[in-house]
């Protein structure tokens, strides 16, 4: 009689199972694929994901979902849609289907010559819907800056327009009102210049006090200040100041041995910071000199069609370049991994400390590729010596928590937005093997690519 009460109360957990299982009707069911999460654990092999209303409902090693879309994973990897957290662009309806051809389902745009409010607006739009590849837009405010300073000196364009697309400070109790301007947009945070500029000649930076203000006025509307800096010494009127992110490390050289470096480090941890790579600006403004980077096969044709378009100004401009890194940087070799790997190996000794690294590009130039650049310096973080969990995480968990949406954008877990990845080849072998995309989704719709990848 026991034995029978058992049998009755086994069939009837059972039937509640195939109940509930049969409840669930997947959009999609990702079957037996490697799964690297993004949060940094190891990979995990043989998982399915079951997808719903463009959310991630289901882990687990078998998932059954009559009706689904199902996409065998056998032999491939997914990760997280990644992010690059520092982009700009002059015509997002063409760059927006080449961040998602790429699989960047996410970017940061900091500000640009064109962001008026409506233009980023009109982005916002763009990146809400699924039917036209475009990432997620999120973005800051316009540049606050001065009169003469970076970017508008050093980037000249006519598109520049105090009020606009730049707010130019004059006195620092226009700090306050300009803030509040600002607050009432759906922003990340304030994008302050405080950098001399990219390259001889240089122009003053933004006073000390200008910082401090903008970083106070900021924190009376739960909004935080996202820095240019480019040498050690606006790092430290960065970090005297109370800035919470910054949206380079290019230029920055951090001496563990240097007591004062340490000091400021160690302040600097204190306001839970998150600091964004940028290690493309380099590669970026070398590439004139090396035509040979452009012979990929990952690369769009339009891409590799810059290679026949360089000009002598630009060839001249490069070489100007590599001597202000050289000189900088106290090299006496040229090649790219001299400029690169101290920069990465600072980047993994901040990491180690508990700094929150994030990866971006810096897209905007015309040798820093949408999409594609992003991959590029994930390659150079590679170089450096940085482990592939490292570099996924910094581009997909870590950017989401620097924009403050981690509860639903960056893993692959439970509950979370179908932002994903699925790979050909495994990018814990080698990196490079993000650029092995076979299917991108982004809030759980597969996304049109290129037919040329």
């Amino acid at each position: 009689m026991k034995h029978f009460f058992v049998c009755i109360a086994i069939a009837c957990i059972w039937g509640c199972k195939s109940e509930t299982e049969a409840t669930i009707a997947y959009d999609h069911v990702i079957s037996n694929i490697n799964l690297i999460d993004g949060t940094g654990k190891p990979m995990r092999e043989g998982i399915s994901i079951g997808i719903k209303d463009g959310k991630i409902v289901a882990l687990d090693s078998v998932l059954s979902g009559d009706g689904a879309k199902h996409i065998n994973g056998t032999g491939k990897f997914l990760i997280p849609g990644l992010f690059d957290c520092h982009t700009h662009t002059a015509d997002y309806n063409r760059d927006f289907p080449r961040f998602m051809h790429y699989g960047v389902t996410s970017i940061f745009i900091t500000g640009g010559s064109l962001c008026t409010d409506e233009y980023y607006a009109e982005m916002r739009k763009q990146g809400e819907q699924d039917s036209i590849p475009a990432p997620r837009i999120f973005h800051t405010s316009q540049h606050f800056s001065m009169e003469g300073r970076h970017p508008s000196k050093t980037y000249t364009s006519p598109n520049w327009r105090d009020g606009e697309s730049i707010f130019y400070l004059k006195d620092t109790a226009q700090i306050e009102e300009l803030v509040e301007r600002v607050s009432k947009n759906p922003i990340v945070g304030i994008k302050l210049t405080i950098e001399d500029g990219p390259a001889p000649p240089f122009v003053e930076r933004i006073p000390q006090e200008f910082v401090n203000k903008t970083v106070k006025e900021a924190a009376k509307y739960n909004l935080e200040v996202f820095a240019h800096v480019s040498d050690n010494t606006e790092l430290e009127i960065a970090i005297n100041a109370g800035v919470q992110n910054l949206v380079h490390y290019t230029g920055v050289n951090i001496d563990p041995s240097n007591e004062r470096h340490l000091e400021l480090l160690q302040k600097f941890k204190k306001q839970d910071p998150s600091w964004v790579t940028t290690l493309m600006i380099d590669k970026s403004f070398l590439y004139p000199l090396h035509p040979e980077w452009f012979k990929n096969e990952a690369m769009l044709p339009e891409y590799q069609q810059v290679a026949k378009e360089i000009t002598t100004g630009q060839v001249a401009r490069a070489n100007i370049y590599v001597n202000v890194l050289m000189s900088e940087y106290g090299l006496s070799d040229n090649s790219l991994s001299s400029f690169i790997v101290p920069q990465a190996k600072d980047i993994q000794y901040l990491y180690n400390k508990g700094f929150n690294m994030v990866l971006g590009t810096d897209t905007g130039n015309d040798f820093n590729f949408p999409g594609y650049s992003l991959h590029e310096e994930m390659q150079l973080m590679e170089m450096g010596g940085i482990s592939k969990l490292d570099i996924i995480t910094m581009g997909t968990l870590n950017a989401a928590k620097m924009l403050g949406v981690a509860n639903q954008l960056g893993s692959i877990e439970v509950d979370k937005v179908a932002d994903i990845i699925i790979l050909d080849e495994n990018p814990l072998e080698s990196i490079s093997n993000t650029l092995s995309i076979n299917t991108i989704l982004k809030n759980g719709v597969v996304q049109k690519r290129f037919e040329n990848k």
